[in-house]
């Protein structure tokens, strides 16, 4: 069935192009216009086989210039001395054979097949992957796939594919959303890309081999994939089965630059120049009317529509012009001449006047009617329609469920409300983008100014599962109900929009994260501030996972994530990925959430949450008090790239104090630090066993601030080992984008490692 699917594509793409490039004109004078079954328009060019050039546009670097392989039957070209074969080029887009990244087992679970990684760099050259025809994607079970790429000015962006299947009757197919078949997009500009696959595989999960034997990754053109099949899973396709779509364009300028220098010019005559929009460069083409290639001189030449016997597009006499061309009729005849318009009819001789302009005025009046009276009733069926919508939605949403979830919790109905849709868009001047306050995983935040003149934040969010709409709906009553100075406080939630939008009291002063990592100016921190803000924020998730009428886990600790008002006093916030803890129970088995840098190793490679998980990450908050260095930063070598094993390192090894920020140093005093350095330490165990709980943290923290000699109640164990399966230094190495799971309850396997090696990758 794939390769069935396959062949039809391809004749499909050879139909296309073949009309494509009849329009686009052919080769060089006294150049091959073809290698093989393949057309090779100018400003392309076939080199010869001594190596000589000439037949391609000059100084646009390596791209243009193709090389014919006859040792092919039939030859085949590739681009310059490369091996990226050729499949089909049109006046934008080239197609050539591609990368795939595949790991194949046998029934036992023994590797058949591995070449995990793979790349295609396109620096130096006149392409750029296309952005709109081509996909990140990964086709497989319990496997994952890294994407790295790099556009022009080097920066780095990074993709990550999940994919895993139950079992062979839960293939959903037609679908890629995770289950066999995962895809990406691609962002613009990439000039080179790196793929990683590596499989998930463990001995206790080897039935799903049976149907998929293999997992394959690429980036490629994604509407091969857009109707995925369980076939897909049997076999890998070639390379040359999945083409990737690269834009090409001449030159580095733009139209208006190129067109300042008229003898490297390269649109010709009865052509226009067009900027490309995902590379450099620009293209030509030719004039309605024209037909030829505009890269060749003289240019595009008119077409003589009268000449073509069999489409002549005049009923009369058809006189040919420059891009166009004229129908008149025979004399004693009248009309257009066309034979799409009247054609031409014998004159009529007029017996008696028509009312023209009685039937004219009668004809507009009802015409003006039937305007009014339809956009009276469009209206009408709008309006009621939105009604409808609205409706629709806040049942959806579980809105009857929160009416009565707030109505039966004492107090509720005055400490929440349910806003309306016109309420918020009126607050937020219809979600005006110059009053956005911050972007995450998990939604867009909004300042907003009720009706009552209260700055209020508003969360609007990613699309809510449909299955998780009640457990959605207790989380709003029990974080409406959480009542802590240092907790940012939900007023309510509109459920009359697809998502539902949640209202926050709104914060002046920005997230801890900018005050310790300063970009605008922003003021440095004080010793005794920071301490305060460490005390603060323990506090409020000590209240969070102890004293609220159901524990939450907030799961997402973070700087980004501690607000700070006027006065430096923390606010925990963004409880988007927040989990309410059962009384009877101690940890959770969840699909693993949170942020590249302050992720707990243990959850991450366990998938088991507990209240441990968010210590872990408060320590990485006290680390970067201490210190204001990035959780992660690419500027440090690779063993220091994350700040959790850079600390514990640095404390082992007695160089703390290079370490320290420099406010820090000058305002603690050393017992103050060396006691915070220690906290920070504990919590950062790789074993939850081993971490202080948050109540401990809060203690000692007061400790450190009220009492003149520090005894400490928490003494880390150090001769303990950690059960995980790897350093953490190669879990913060993974390029996680929000979320990451091998299965509810699946482990990584090893080859993670794989993962690391992308990271230093030269550029």
């Amino acid at each position: 069935m794939f390769i069935h699917r396959i062949l039809i594509i391809q004749f499909s793409f050879c139909l296309m192009f073949s009309t494509s490039l009849d329009a686009f004109g052919g080769a060089k004078p006294g150049c091959p216009d073809k290698c093989g079954n393949i057309t090779i328009p100018y400003p392309f060019g076939i080199t010869s086989e001594g190596g000589e050039g000439g037949c391609s546009i000059p100084d646009v670097g390596y791209g243009y210039s193709v090389n014919c392989n006859s040792s092919y039957d039939p030859p085949k070209p590739f681009i310059g001395t490369g091996n990226l074969q050729i499949l089909s080029i049109s006046e934008t887009e080239i197609r050539v054979g591609n990368r795939i990244g595949k790991i194949c087992f046998d029934e036992n679970g023994a590797v058949v097949l591995n070449n995990t990684i793979v790349s295609i760099n396109l620096r130096n050259s006149p392409f750029t992957f296309s952005n709109t025809k081509n996909k990140f994607m990964l086709i497989g079970c319990l496997a994952v796939a890294v994407y790295r790429g790099n556009d022009k000015e080097d920066r780095d962006y990074f993709s990550t594919c999940i994919s895993s299947c139950h079992s062979r009757e839960s293939l959903v197919e037609g679908s890629c959303g995770g289950n066999g078949c995962c895809q990406n997009t691609v962002p613009k500009g990439i000039k080179n890309h790196k793929t990683v696959i590596v499989s998930t595989l463990n001995d206790s999960n080897t039935n799903f081999l049976s149907y998929s034997p293999c997992s394959y990754a690429f980036m490629g053109e994604y509407e091969q994939f857009s109707n995925f099949a369980a076939s897909d899973l049997l076999s890998v396709p070639e390379e040359i089965d999945i083409p990737v779509v690269l834009d090409w364009a001449v030159g580095t300028k733009t139209c208006e630059e190129a067109q300042k220098y008229p003898t490297s010019y390269a649109c010709h005559g009865n052509s226009r120049c067009k900027n490309s929009d995902n590379n450099p460069g620009y293209h030509c083409t030719c004039f309605e009317g024209y037909e030829g290639n505009p890269y060749i001189t003289p240019g595009c030449i008119d077409i003589n529509e009268c000449e073509d016997g069999k489409n002549n597009p005049c009923e009369g006499i058809c006189i040919n012009t420059n891009g166009s061309f004229n129908c008149t009729c025979p004399a004693g005849s009248q009309g257009d001449g066309r034979k799409d318009g009247r054609g031409c009819t014998p004159n009529i001789v007029k017996k008696e006047q028509f009312p023209i302009l009685q039937v004219t005025l009668g004809i507009g009046l009802g015409i003006l009617f039937l305007i009014i009276a339809s956009s009276w009733i469009y209206l009408i069926i709008r309006k009621r329609k939105l009604i409808e919508m609205k409706e629709k939605f806040f049942q959806q949403n579980g809105g009857l469920l929160l009416q009565q979830q707030l109505s039966s919790n004492e107090g509720g109905a005055e400490n929440s409300k349910i806003f309306t849709a016109e309420e918020l868009k009126l607050a937020t001047n219809n979600y005006d983008e110059s009053l956005v306050v911050g972007r995450g995983g998990y939604g867009t935040v909004y300042k907003g100014t009720l009706s009552d003149n209260r700055l209020v934040a508003i969360k609007k969010s990613k699309i809510v599962d449909q299955c998780q709409i009640e457990q959605f709906i207790n989380e709003v009553v029990i974080l409406t109900q959480v009542n802590h100075r240092n907790v940012v406080r939900l007023l309510g939630c509109c459920l009359e929009t697809e998502v539902p939008l949640l209202v926050y009291e709104y914060i002046s002063n920005g997230t801890l994260f900018q005050h310790i990592h300063p970009s605008r100016g922003e003021p440095s921190i004080s010793w005794a501030n920071r301490l305060r803000i460490a005390i603060e924020t323990a506090g409020a998730l000590t209240y969070l996972h102890s004293a609220a009428s159901i524990p939450i886990i907030h799961r997402d600790v973070k700087s980004a994530n501690i607000l700070l008002d006027e006065n430096y006093t923390a606010k925990v916030a963004d409880f988007g990925a927040s989990r309410l803890i059962p009384l009877d129970q101690t940890e959770l088995s969840t699909l693993v959430l949170g942020t590249l840098g302050y992720l707990d190793p243990e959850y991450f490679n366990t998938s088991q949450l507990t209240e441990k998980s968010d210590v872990y990450s408060f320590g990485v908050v006290l680390v970067e008090l201490l210190t204001a260095e990035m959780p992660i930063s690419h500027g440090r070598s690779e063993k220091q790239r994350s700040l959790a094993p850079y600390f514990i390192s640095a404390m082992e090894g007695n160089k703390l104090p290079q370490l320290l920020d420099a406010g820090v140093c000058n305002e603690g005093t050393p017992k103050q630090v060396s006691a915070v350095a220690e906290l920070a330490k504990s919590c950062l165990s790789l074993t939850g066993e081993d971490r202080p709980t948050m109540r401990q943290v809060t203690t000692e923290l007061e400790k450190v601030r009220d009492a003149e000699h520090l005894s400490w109640s928490i003494q880390p164990n150090h001769e303990k080992k950690s059960s995980l399966q790897f350093e953490t230094s190669d879990l913060y190495s993974v390029p996680l984008t929000g979320s990451s799971a091998a299965g509810d309850s699946g482990q990584y396997s090893s080859n993670t490692d794989t993962i690391v090696q992308m990271m230093s990758m030269p550029r």
